[in-house]
């Protein structure tokens, strides 16, 4: 091979998409959602097709493997490899032609499926193999690895939904893989391309009785090379079919055509609750002959962890009755709604048959819960589909594990199956659990391990030889759904038998005679226990480090802190481009870097040595965090819990304790302590704003944007001249003046006085005891890593608020990131009773209020605003789950319709858009959803906001003034006031 400095030289100069050969950006793709961790030589991210074909010559050249890659999810290691990884995702994304009269499409691999389908469904169609990674898989990595997802009883597999592919052999060689017939007439194809399909069908005529013998029959078979697609009895022949689920082994997709449905209209669901699992296993195949398209399972142990997942909550508080063993979700989807509900009520008749009922005893414990409406509809399907990721939720040592997850027998054998299955893990000291395709006899089954362990792995092994003799007996197959990769490779010939594995070979040597493409997977693959190729080698190891948050939720070295960053499994939930917040700067920026999943792994990569000393505070990891908002939606919306904006906590204050401050971060955390000074000087601070001269220089040496205002301060700052205001026989709250309202709004706070007084409350606005500063959330600190500093201001303020907290007083605040302050970061930084109090006495103003409404105490005099209300959510408030009440207080005004605008982060985000690095990705935040939304309501129309730094992003990018709800209350106040007034002088006249 020639030096790997050449090679990079080589693709720089001929691509003009990214090339990676450092260490935190190869170790970034040396991980999939399997338990594999191998390092790329180096990565690519081609613009274009021909980039991508040009990378593949280039390493060719060089003697290096390629594998290409899309969302990067696979479970069984299939997009991991040590030469060039080829990133399809960002770029190859698009739609290339759409026939709509004949339901089919051309893409590129790259396309993500959520995203075909968002286009699809204006033209009435979808792409129905529907995997629960559906919101970052692609279409290329699909068929690499033959997907199925939840409704392939109705719609089949990705082979079935493939009418042709394009793609290039490791040669360079384009051909056209569709159909074909046996005698090879009328191909367009060039000789080489002839000569591959006749040998192929040649071989698939040769093997027809063995391959007839050997290949299970059951529809979940995705394991080895379809060989069984170019058997004669299948003429006309599809040569795609051989290449899906080839794991990008044979050839490099340019371009796949699709078989389009129509969209589903109309749903009724019903959920099958059960006391035994068995039962339910042993159920599955009676519930089938009512022709769902879909019959998923959820075990106890799913769920258990939902209900500790806060998104989850209310899905399941709603869905599940009482404690079953089991669930199964069983989906009907017919054009006319009312044959749903006849299904519906069939299903209801044949679990009373099979002897289920309510008041049964535990073994036929059971029955049907009937789901109607669309939105709980698609709550359930979200937790469902989440499924994978609620399972790894397990703050602990062991996870479940992917290994054994996709048998599929038949379901006959299915409650037998897995009976055996859980004896199998109880006799090698473990658990597993269970869910997923009941319909299909194919369960996603993952014992509970810790590949840390050498015990552990023995078991792995031992398990998966006993798992896959059972799954023979039972003539099933032990890759259902995910292929075959690092796992299951190996096991083909116990699986196959020896004759059908060395055609698996001659079809590997007749396409890529050189083994350049992503070799290892299906043919001549290594033990999958070769530790040397786990994600937790032998060599594995973080040492003791120091940090500043409490971590002790969580096992391992830095008070828990790897078992934090450890509980990423890769899944990639946070690529999702649409729907909830999660991940803003991945949305805009398409870099693995710039995800979630791509900030954990770079630092377990770090905390664990492999980035070279000193990695958790070094350029390369600050550049890594550098578009993490804190936004928080991945505390929320990562089912696992990744919280990256703590995370970046600890990392910021190992970089200040190395590196020391810059002038930003000193400006911006210590902004409190001076905001006072400022506000007397309030001219001159803010000239700053008025001098395109003095922009220019702060960008210079503070790296504050030019083209940002800073926000202004004022000499009219927020200073109450009592403590205590409201009626003494009033119920009691405390309000909680934070710094950027207290400096810079005043008139929010002004605004909630108002209500809460007009609604009879006595509000306390104490003076800390140490006669100093009004009390700080310490956010500003918390986000330049000064987390002493931070401490200090909530000890202060926890010691004022404290004897109000422990006789039950709320503590309400008005801006989100501060107030949530309280009941996140503060119990990272105490877990005394004091601060636990103030922590659960710590409300939003809209929380405070709904809470009062909801219980029968609010009576505010309320009058008309206006006609219509656009609410942006502040992303704590969405993590928190904390947005609906704004809704809900809003909806108080009368006359005013509310709607909440469908965003993710403002882009803001404190001082994240004030940067001058960071001032273009915060203008591209604002504007995926945004902007584009306030830009498109009406002038009359209300804009609301509750976060400081949103209400300065939606100024600055569309010239609208938005307002607090706060405000939008007292205003509806005055107009009732204005109302009555005026009604008293018409009488008054009458």
């Amino acid at each position: 091979m020639k030096n790997a400095s050449s090679l990079e030289q080589r693709l720089r100069s001929e691509m003009t998409g990214d090339v990676f050969f450092d260490d935190f950006n190869r170790g970034r793709y040396a991980t999939d959602a399997s338990f594999y961790q191998i390092m790329p030589a180096g990565v690519v991210v081609p613009r274009t097709v021909d980039e991508a074909l040009r990378a593949l010559a280039i390493a060719r050249d060089d003697g290096r493997i390629v594998t290409p890659r899309g969302g990067g999810t696979s479970q069984c290691g299939q997009t991991v490899n040590d030469g060039i990884v080829v990133d399809l995702s960002k770029h190859l994304n698009r739609i290339l032609s759409l026939d709509v009269d004949n339901r089919t499409c051309v893409v590129e691999p790259g396309i993500v499926l959520d995203d075909l389908n968002r286009q699809l469904k204006q033209h009435g169609l979808w792409f129905p193999v529907d995997v629960s990674t559906a919101s970052r898989a692609t279409i290329g990595g699909m068929a690499g690895n033959n997907s199925c997802g939840g409704r392939s009883l109705r719609y089949g597999t990705m082979r079935d939904n493939t009418l042709s592919m394009d793609a290039a052999l490791a040669d360079g060689t384009l051909l056209h893989f569709g159909e074909v017939p046996r005698d090879l007439t009328r191909i367009n194809s060039p000789d080489s391309g002839s000569s591959l399909f006749r040998d192929m069908l040649d071989l698939g005529e040769r093997e027809a009785a063995e391959i007839a013998d050997k290949f299970p029959k059951v529809q979940r078979r995705v394991g080895g090379y379809n060989l069984d697609a170019l058997v004669p009895r299948n003429a006309p022949n599809n040569m795609a079919h051989l290449l899906v689920g080839s794991e990008g082994t044979l050839a490099f997709t340019t371009q796949v055509e699709l078989k389009l449905w129509p969209v589903i209209r109309n749903k009724a669901l019903g959920v099958c609750h059960f006391g035994s699992f068995y039962e339910a296993m042993d159920a599955a195949q009676h519930l089938v002959k009512l022709r769902p398209i879909a019959v998923e399972l959820v075990d106890r142990t799913m769920i258990a962890l939902g209900r500790e997942i806060a998104m989850f909550q209310p899905i399941i508080a709603a869905a599940v009755r009482g404690d079953p063993d089991a669930i199964l979700v069983v989906e009907f989807a017919e054009e006319d709604q009312a044959d749903n509900l006849a299904r519906l009520k069939q299903l209801g008749e044949l679990m009373a048959d099979l002897g289920f009922g309510w008041d049964r005893p535990q073994r036929k414990w059971g029955g049907v819960v009937e789901i109607i409406e669309p939105a709980l509809q698609a709550g359930i399907a979200d937790f469902r589909a989440a499924g994978l990721n609620v399972m790894m939720s397990m703050k602990q040592e062991g996870k479940p594990v992917s290994f054994v997850e996709d048998c599929a027998v038949p379901l006959p054998h299915l409650a037998d199956y897995t009976e055996r299955l859980n004896a199998v893990f109880a006799r090698h000291g473990t658990r597993g659990t269970m869910y997923a395709h009941a319909s299909e006899g194919c369960l996603h089954v993952r014992p509970v391990l810790n590949l840390k362990l050498e015990k552990d792995v023995k078991a792995m092994r031992a398990i998966a030889e006993e798992a896959f003799e059972m799954v023979r007996e039972y003539k099933g197959s032990h890759s259902g759904e995910h292929g075959d990769g690092l796992v299951r490779s190996e096991f083909h010939e116990t699986m196959f038998g020896a004759r059908i594995v060395a055609d698996f070979r001659e079809v590997k040597q007749r396409f890529d005679p050189d083994n350049t493409l992503n070799p290892g997977k299906i043919v001549d693959p290594p033990r999958m226990d070769d530790r040397s190729l786990f994600r937790f080698s032998q060599e594995y190891r973080v040492g003791e480090l120091q940090t500043a948050l409490d971590w002790s939720a969580y096992p391992g070295a830095g008070g828990g802190f790897q078992g934090a960053v450890e509980m990423c499994n890769n899944n990639g939930a946070c690529r999702k481009l649409e729907g909830g917040v999660m991940c803003p700067s991945y949305r805009t920026t398409r870099n693995e870097k710039d995800v979630t999943r791509g900030r954990a792994n770079t630092l377990r990569l770090a905390i664990s040595g492999q980035l070279g000393p000193d990695a958790l505070a070094s350029d390369e990891m600050m550049d890594t965090l550098k578009l993490c908002v804190s936004c928080k939606a991945c505390r929320h919306e990562c089912p696992t819990g990744v919280d990256m904006a703590k995370m970046k906590i600890e990392v910021l204050a190992a970089r200040a304790a190395t590196h020391g401050l810059s002038l930003r971060d000193r400006l911006v955390g210590y902004l409190p302590r001076y905001v006072d000074l400022a506000s007397r000087f309030a001219p001159l601070a803010n000239w700053r704003n008025r001098s395109p001269l003095l922009r220019a220089l702060f960008e210079k040496l503070a790296g504050i944007s030019a083209k940002r205002a800073l926000p202004a301060f004022r000499r009219d700052t927020f200073r109450p001249d009592a403590e205590v205001l409201g009626p003494p026989d009033g119920r009691e709250v405390v309000l909680f003046a934070d710094t950027f309202n207290r400096g810079y709004e005043r008139e929010n706070l002004d605004a909630a006085i108002e209500v809460l007084l007009a609604g009879g409350y006595r509000v306390h606005l104490p003076r800390p005891s140490d006669g100093g500063r009004p009390p700080c959330c310490g956010r500003t600190f918390l986000s330049a890593g000064l987390v002493e500093q931070a401490r200090a201001e909530l000890d202060r303020l926890v010691a004022t608020y404290v004897p109000f907290a422990a006789r039950g007083v709320p503590i309400i605040g008005l801006e989100p990131s501060c107030l949530l302050t309280l009941r996140d970061e503060l119990l990272s930084l105490r877990s005394d009773d004091a601060a636990k109090a103030v922590s659960a006495h710590a409300l939003l103003f809209e929380e405070f209020l709904v809470r009062e409404a909801e219980a029968g105490r609010l009576a505010l005099p309320l009058g008309a605003v206006a006609g219509k209300a656009v609410v942006h959510g502040h992303c704590h408030q969405k993590s928190f789950g904390a947005l609906k009440p704004v809704e809900k207080v809003l909806r108080l005004v009368p006359g005013l319709e509310v709607k909440i605008i469908e965003s993710s982060c403002c882009g803001m985000a404190g001082a994240f858009g004030y940067g001058a690095e960071t001032y273009q990705a915060s203008i591209e935040m604002a504007e995926l959803s945004l902007l584009p939304a306030i830009r498109s309501a009406d002038p009359d129309t209300l804009i609301v906001a509750d976060g400081t730094s949103c209400r300065h992003q939606i100024m600055d990018g569309s010239g609208r003034t938005p307002l607090h709800v706060a405000c939008v209350l007292a205003m509806s106040l005055k107009c009732a006031k204005s109302s009555s007034d005026q009604s008293i002088k018409e009488e008054a006249h009458g």
